[in-house]
């Protein structure tokens, strides 16, 4: 009976699928060059890594305690359109996952068909016979079933390159909102060692105006020319030019900070604060392992093994196609008798497809898939080396600035010990305006310096953060992250292993 036919023939396939081998090459992480240690002596509390990858990720940026820039995060976070742009990313590979999965189940349609016609009395015959006009009806409810057997593993290639390019977006968007996240932190730290520097040079204002107050008074005395207050005049107001000129340069990072924040840089505002601020203390427990963190490192190791599951789409293609199309249901001239069991249909049309002649198409194909996966390798491994270099940088960094600020205020001291002794002498008359001039001049500068190294230096602090791949704590699995588990937002950089597949 047909019905048995279509049991036998299904159970034909179903072994033939469970049976079914895999073309894929096995996938390793490719080596690469991993330093032993850092070449930067590293900070108190550093330690190796015990990252706990099952953790969420931290909000990094807590540790600056302002209240500010933690709504500025929350800003960025909700409204950047960069993020929102790598999110939706990662949806449409999410749905690409799903679209390479239904290629495993049959498919399965129902198409309800009627046909309404007439025949001519006068078309061509078999000769000896009479063509009689007549009109006609059909009526077709056809289910038809198509099925692929994945004999050679193409379709579980497909999909397991789909699943590695979904754990792809997830890191990359983890990375998006990492760049974004730094962007804002830093940006906001430029702005406020802005703010520092306009404080010192409105400090000096104030000590300028008193200097040409002095200079005034002793010249109306009589005690000095009028050549001391055209200097006194001249230094206040380059000071005052310089504070101006501030508030240009300002007004550029905040509307920066507006785009970040995902904000009309017209409406956007961040009111001035001058807060003296020190790097935070890098906790213990600090990773020194970059390949546990680093969202754009788990991005290119993903891709590798993305390429090399289309290898094994490519190779499935040299080898011959196992299809079974199905179709049952009821064909009948009156919708009366169409549910009768006269009215049944089944046909069964197994197809095996050979390639025998295709130019080499096929060869091309898996020869170009090769060289993808190779050129991933590459990427991977320079991935790598930029990030040593990113850690290098930012440790560098904050010793070399931490140094810097050292020696400074070591020059500042004896600046403005030279100030009030050039201050002392010009007011017994003693020395002329030009020491004081100069000693002030000094003391500025290096207060200015000063300043901008303490902004530099949290700006550092923020590069190193976003070398190590944000934060202190760990990160979920990808595989959650690209399937959208409730409460993964994270993406875990793995550690690099063995050598490359086999061709």
């Amino acid at each position: 009976m047909p019905s048995r036919s279509f049991l036998r023939l299904l159970g034909v396939a179903g072994v033939l699928f469970l049976s079914a081998c895999s073309l894929q090459p096995k996938y390793t992480r490719p080596t690469a060059a991993i330093p032993p240690a850092y070449k930067e002596p590293l900070p108190a509390g550093w330690k190796e890594a015990q990252p706990r990858d099952e953790a969420a990720k931290a909000d990094w940026w807590l540790i600056y305690d302002d209240p500010v820039l933690n709504q500025l995060e929350a800003q960025a976070t909700a409204s950047n359109q960069t993020v929102a742009a790598a999110l939706a990313r990662l949806d449409e590979a999410r749905a690409t996952v799903k679209l390479a999965r239904s290629r495993m189940l049959p498919n399965v349609s129902l198409d309800v068909n009627t046909q309404n016609g007439r025949f001519s009395g006068n078309r061509p015959e078999q000769p000896g016979s009479t063509s009689v006009a007549y009109n006609y009806s059909q009526f077709t409810f056809p289910l038809d079933l198509s099925y692929e057997i994945d004999i050679w593993g193409r379709i579980r290639s497909s999909i397991a390159a789909a699943r590695f390019d979904a754990q792809t977006s997830a890191a990359q968007y983890q990375f998006a909102l990492l760049a974004v996240k730094s962007d804002v932190a830093a940006t906001y730290f430029m702005v406020r060692g802005i703010d520092t520097d306009r404080r010192v040079i409105k400090q000096n204002i104030e000590v300028g105006e008193k200097l040409l107050a002095l200079a005034k008074t002793r010249h109306d005395g009589g005690l000095v020319s009028g050549l001391d207050v055209s200097q006194a005049e001249t230094q206040l107001e380059s000071t005052r030019a310089d504070y101006i000129g501030q508030e240009r340069l300002r007004q550029e990072f905040e509307h920066a900070l507006a785009v970040l924040c995902g904000q009309p840089a017209s409406t956007f505002t961040i009111v001035e604060e001058a807060r003296d601020r020190t790097p935070p203390r890098i906790p213990e427990g600090l990773p020194s392992d970059l390949l546990e963190r680093r969202p754009d490192v788990a991005a290119a190791e993903r891709q590798m093994a993305a390429n090399n599951a289309r290898i094994g789409v490519a190779r499935a293609a040299f080898f011959p196609v196992l299809g079974l199309t199905a179709s049952g249901g009821f064909q009948s001239t009156s919708l009366r008798n169409i549910l009768s069991p006269s009215s049944g249909t089944v046909l069964f049309s197994p197809l095996l497809s050979i390639p025998i002649f295709q130019a080499g198409r096929p060869q091309a194909q898996l020869e170009f898939a090769r060289k993808v996966y190779e050129e991933s390798v590459a990427d991977y491994r320079q991935q790598l080396l930029v990030a040593f270099q990113d850690v290098e940088n930012g440790l560098s960094d904050l010793r070399i600035l931490a140094d810097q600020n050292a020696a400074v205020d070591t020059v500042l001291t004896a600046a403005r010990r030279t100030v009030a002794i050039s201050r002392a002498r010009y007011e017994q008359g003693l020395a002329n305006y030009l020491e004081v001039l100069d000693a002030q001049r000094v003391v500025l500068a290096n207060e200015r310096l000063a300043a901008q190294l303490l902004g530099f230096r949290m700006v550092a602090s923020v590069g190193l953060i976003k070398a190590l791949g944000g934060g202190w704590a760990g990160r979920p699995p990808l595989d959650q992250v690209a399937a959208g588990a409730p409460g993964t937002t994270g993406a875990t950089a793995p550690a690099a292993a063995a050598p490359r597949p086999k061709k």
